[in-house]
């Protein structure tokens, strides 16, 4: 809303300093800003309105130190992510940009699936929460929503490269370097020259027009990956949430140069036109999540529930696939993949065993991976600061992948 009144202001009355609001960068320090000090200043008023209402975790035992004393902790702390994410973003970006509507639905819809799961949980009295079908149900849903605007709206294309022995001069004198906008449903793939994947080659030449199927399954996959992911991850004190914050901040990068015409030259990566107005969505999003670890690191005062997780899951795996990242997402997502599979691993090996041998062996101690190392003895605080370091390891490495081909 400030973006379009800025913007009136600077044509109309050539106000000094409303241009700045045109820039993406200035907006996007602005929401980070933003909502940082909403997290933090009205985090601790939710945390109390929340622990009046006798919102509290239940804790199961698992036998784990420290775990009792968790009992009772305000938990659904994830409305004061969303909350801090969709004030600076209402405010400060272009409401009318594709990109920003996706964002705004994923928050909004996987916020809704959190919350009912939540709900149930804490009113309901059932630690299950909601059924997993109607989650999944609900992840595929927003999988179906999400591929289809982005394959179907007009105002979502990509310009490809032209050549060098290809390019023209233009009329001011500049020399065209990107082709026409036009739909593809290309990707990025990592360590290659050549580093894009068509998903339509992959029904051959005489089925492309049916390659939004593919890309469809695929966006339906990450979402759903990526969300069960992140809500694996959140276990302890501050992992989920600085973890995701590694990985959000990453995407900013990303989302900034795939919409820069001059960087996206310079890096050689793929141009999507209008993309870059994610940055803002992204770091405000960012923003949200450092505040929201003022509260949730050890001894956290509130737990962000599936209200917080699912979400936050949701919308990192749409960035990704908006932004033409989504195989990249292995590396930078890396702790999610590996809490993921930790899980996986574990009841299909205690699955196996058991029809063998009679009884159930285990991989790990406990899953996911973080109760593992709970269990070998080491200090929670401590599991969080190392898989945050691995985090950071992994972000960089998913950098360099810019210009390691």
């Amino acid at each position: 809303m400030l973006y379009y009144l800025f913007e009136y202001l600077e044509k109309s009355f050539d106000m000094p300093g409303a241009g700045l609001f045109q820039f993406i960068s200035f907006r996007a320090a602005v929401a980070f800003t933003l909502s940082l000090l909403i997290s933090t200043i009205y985090g601790k008023r939710i945390i109390n309105f929340l622990r009046n209402q006798q919102v509290g975790e239940s804790i199961r035992d698992l036998g784990l130190q420290g775990q009792s004393e968790k009992a009772g902790t305000p938990t659904m702390g994830g409305v004061i992510i969303v909350f801090s994410t969709l004030i600076p973003v209402l405010l400060l970006t272009k409401l009318d940009n594709i990109y920003i509507i996706i964002l705004l639905i994923t928050t909004g819809w996987m916020g809704m699936i959190g919350f009912l799961d939540d709900y149930i949980k804490v009113f309901k009295k059932d630690k299950e929460g909601l059924k997993g079908r109607f989650k999944v149900l609900g992840q595929v849903g927003l999988g179906l929503i999400v591929g289809f605007m982005l394959y179907f709206n007009a105002g979502v294309t990509i310009k490809e490269e032209i050549p060098i022995e290809q390019r023209v001069e233009l009329a001011d004198g500049k020399t065209q370097i990107f082709g026409e906008a036009h739909k593809s449903t290309k990707t990025t793939v990592p360590f290659f020259k050549n580093n894009e994947l068509d998903y339509s080659a992959i029904l051959g030449d005489g089925f492309k027009q049916y390659g939004w199927i593919i890309f469809v399954f695929i966006t339906i996959f990450i979402i759903t990956g990526v969300s069960n992911g992140a809500n694996l991850t959140d276990g302890i004190d501050g992992l989920a949430a600085g973890s995701s914050a590694i990985m959000v901040i990453t995407l900013a990068l990303f989302a900034w140069v795939s919409g820069n015409i001059i960087f996206a030259d310079y890096l050689d990566v793929m141009y999507i036109p209008n993309s870059g107005e994610m940055t803002v969505y992204i770091l405000a999003f960012a923003g949200a999540l450092i505040g929201f670890l003022w509260y949730n690191t050890y001894p956290a005062q509130v737990f962000m529930g599936d209200t917080g997780s699912l979400t936050i899951g949701g919308i990192i795996a749409v960035i990704a696939i908006a932004i033409r990242k989504e195989l990249l997402l292995p590396i930078l997502a890396g702790i999610f993949v590996i809490e993921n599979l930790s899980v996986m691993l574990q009841v299909s090996y205690f699955k196996y065993t058991k029809k063998k041998f009679g009884e159930g062996r285990r991989i790990f101690k406990m899953s996911p991976l973080h109760h593992h190392y709970q269990k070998t003895g080491y200090h929670e605080s401590k599991i969080v600061v190392r898989f945050w370091i691995v985090g950071i390891l992994l972000a960089v490495f998913t950098i360099v992948t810019l210009k390691l081909r």
